[in-house]
């Protein structure tokens, strides 16, 4: 099992990853309902894209000898209705440190290529700006 996730009443949910014990909240946005007091469940999906791209360009910058500390992805998620779901992904790149030609081509491929953006549903358009200083 990898998680637990516990619907704590008012559009509240907690999910427990099994291995760790860390937990975090998801509430429902207010444009449906909720409070919108944490992550909705369709900001960790679009969050957890970013994630996954940061995390699989790091494991692939530590092969290269490259540290991607401070490197930090803004995210933008945009809904569509009938039905009700995620429509478009924004993810904003900013890399602080320089890198030759070769090293951003790999890591832009690599984040491209991520386990999550590979997982998303073909309909979902994705916009990935990579800023490199």
């Amino acid at each position: 099992m990898t998680s637990k996730v516990t619907y704590l009443g008012n559009l509240r949910a907690e999910s427990v990853h099994i291995k760790s014990g860390n937990s975090y909240i998801t509430d429902a946005p207010t444009d449906n309902n909720g409070k919108g007091e944490a992550f909705s469940p369709t900001d960790t999906v679009a969050t957890g894209l970013a994630s996954c791209m940061l995390t699989v360009m790091g494991i692939k910058a530590r092969e290269m000898n490259v540290d991607m500390s401070g490197t930090t992805a803004e995210v933008t998620k945009t809904m569509a209705s009938n039905p009700r779901r995620i429509s478009k992904i924004e993810v904003v790149l900013n890399f602080p440190f320089e890198a030759d030609n070769k090293t951003k081509k790999v890591l832009e491929h690599i984040a491209n290529t991520c386990p999550v953006n590979q997982s998303l549903h073909p309909d979902i358009e994705r916009d990935i700006t990579f800023n490199w200083q």
